[in-house]
This record gives structure tokens, C-alpha cells and sequence, in this order.
């Protein structure tokens, strides 16, 4: 009997452990805009692809679950070295860590075509898609489209019954996180704001982020504004993070590291100067270090 309580008792924390490892919290990195090439208008991509290594540096040392950036991967669509280059540095980061890349309007052009969107798919993948990791599902979707649909309307016709499938899909299955990535933010500073190049058109954002709210989503990622921007309508977030690339707005270049909890998901960018150390899930408040450090 005694012998039979002791494995009850074994199996019992060992199943308390894998929970509370299943629930602990983790983090992501969002890279945005590397856009090789837009430092000196495509006469070459030294610093962009400076910038970039030093990133992927530091992804390699941190180790996040996964990598996710937000568009613009090369400043000329099609131009084959910048491509090339993308690849090369991309494919430095440890083979462990997943890299969903994503579209963004230097990939397609501002007016995609169904051609440009085919040799974009057919050079790095779907240009929609959706992914799980750990209670998260994340949506991605070429935002560009719509943005600019005139070209390829029927195409974003299909997207857009796609996205209300998978977010019916996603909500069925009760995730922690339903998180959509995409390149263009939805807003910058209200869900209500006028039209203009760094935003979604209102007609188009407003049919989506009222699909966003039935559906519970919660977070939007997204880059293109080249600095960052962080906006809510309600319970929801748009988060605007600035380029590894070119930055503008006097802006530095850097990354977003994010952290997942099961309620909640916290971020903060970091500019190259001032890369973390290490990842602190629960740093200890200002005022008990400060009392630590006197007491020295």
C-alpha cells in the first residue's frame, strides 16, 4: 500500500512539473524590415546586411522559440543579389529556431500582381499561412493586398475567406493567443485614423479588425513604419515594431523581443546599442535592486 501511495505520489508531481513547464512563460523575436539594399537605394546592401548578421547574431544567442519577420526582406522585388543576401544571412540562424518570413510591399511591389505574388511564393513560401506554437496561433497574412488590392482582387477576395476560416478553426480550438503578423500596421495611433501609406485604408481595416474582435484576437504585429508605433482600440493592440533595417523618424534600428505568458503577451524593442543580455521572464522590481546593490 505503502509502495502504491509513493508511485501515486511520484506520478502526481511529475505530472504537476510538465504542467507548470507547459505554462511557464516564453518569448519570441520579431525582426522587421531588414530590407537589403535601402541604405544606399540598391547600389549595394553593406550596412543593411550589417545590421542584419549583428541580429541574427544575437537571435542565435538568446534562442528565442521562434523568429517571425514582418516584411520587406529586400528593397527591390526580384532583385536576385538581395535575395540572395537574405537568404544567406537568414540561413545563419540556428537551425532549431523556426523563421516565418513574411511579405511586405518591397517584396511584391505597392500594386501586387497574381504574377508577383506567384514568384514571391515560389522564392519564399506562402504569402499566407498560419502557424501554432506553445497556446499560440499565429495568422500571417500579406497585408500588401490589402492595402492595394486593385490588381489582384480576387485574390484577397480569397484570402479574406481564408482568414475567416482560420480564425473560426483557431477559435474552436481555444488557444491562449490568437496573434495575427502581417507587414503594414492596421493603425498607429487609433483604430478610427485617416488613410495614409503607413496604415491599412479605414474601408478595408475597419471589416478586419471587426472580424479581429469576434474572433478574440488580441495582438497585431506588424513593421513597415520603420519605428515603432504601439496603439489599442479596446482590448486590442497594434503593435508597430521598427526595422533591423534603415530606421526613420530618428528612430534606431533593432528588434522586438516578446515575451508569451498564458494571460498576456508583454514586448519592448531593442535598438543594436542595447541587445539584452539574457531574457528575464520576472525581473525583480527597480526599488529591490537598488536595495540590493546599497546593501553591498
Amino acid at each position: 500500500m505503502k509502495k502504491t501511495l509513493c508511485l501515486v505520489a511520484t506520478l502526481l508531481l511529475a505530472c504537476l512539473g510538465s504542467i507548470a513547464r507547459a505554462d511557464a512563460p516564453w518569448f519570441f523575436i520579431q525582426l522587421s524590415d531588414p530590407q537589403l539594399g535601402m541604405f544606399t537605394n540598391n547600389r549595394d546592401f553593406v550596412q543593411d546586411s550589417a545590421n542584419f548578421e549583428f541580429v541574427v547574431a544575437n537571435v542565435n544567442r538568446l534562442h528565442p522559440d521562434f523568429v517571425v519577420i514582418t516584411g520587406d526582406l529586400v528593397n527591390k522585388p526580384g532583385d536576385s543579389a538581395q535575395i540572395a543576401e537574405y537568404r544567406r544571412i537568414v540561413g545563419q540562424i540556428d537551425k532549431s529556431i523556426p523563421v516565418y518570413n513574411i511579405t511586405g510591399n518591397h517584396d511584391l511591389g505597392n500594386s501586387p500582381t497574381p504574377e508577383s505574388i506567384a514568384d514571391y511564393v515560389k522564392t519564399f513560401g506562402p504569402d499566407h499561412y498560419t502557424f501554432r506554437h506553445r497556446g499560440l496561433t499565429g495568422i500571417v497574412l500579406n497585408s500588401t493586398l490589402i492595402h492595394t488590392p486593385d490588381k489582384a482582387p480576387q485574390i484577397l477576395a480569397a484570402q479574406d475567406q481564408w482568414l475567416r476560416a482560420e480564425l473560426a478553426k483557431a477559435r474552436d480550438e481555444h488557444p491562449k493567443h490568437i496573434v495575427v503578423f502581417q507587414h503594414h500596421p492596421w493603425f498607429l495611433k487609433s483604430a478610427n485614423e485617416p488613410d495614409q501609406y503607413f496604415n491599412i485604408p479605414l474601408a478595408r481595416r475597419a471589416a478586419h479588425l471587426a472580424l479581429f474582435r469576434e474572433f478574440g484576437v488580441r495582438y497585431l504585429f506588424c513593421g513597415h513604419y520603420h519605428q515603432n508605433a504601439d496603439a489599442r482600440d479596446g482590448a486590442m493592440e497594434s503593435i508597430t515594431t521598427g526595422a533591423v533595417g534603415k530606421p526613420l523618424g530618428g528612430s534606431q534600428s533593432g528588434f522586438r523581443l516578446v515575451i508569451v505568458r498564458d494571460d498576456r503577451i508583454e514586448h519592448r524593442f531593442y535598438d543594436l546599442g542595447q541587445m539584452p543580455l539574457t531574457v528575464e521572464f520576472d525581473p525583480k522590481p527597480a526599488a529591490a535592486k537598488k536595495k540590493k546593490a546599497s546593501a553591498r
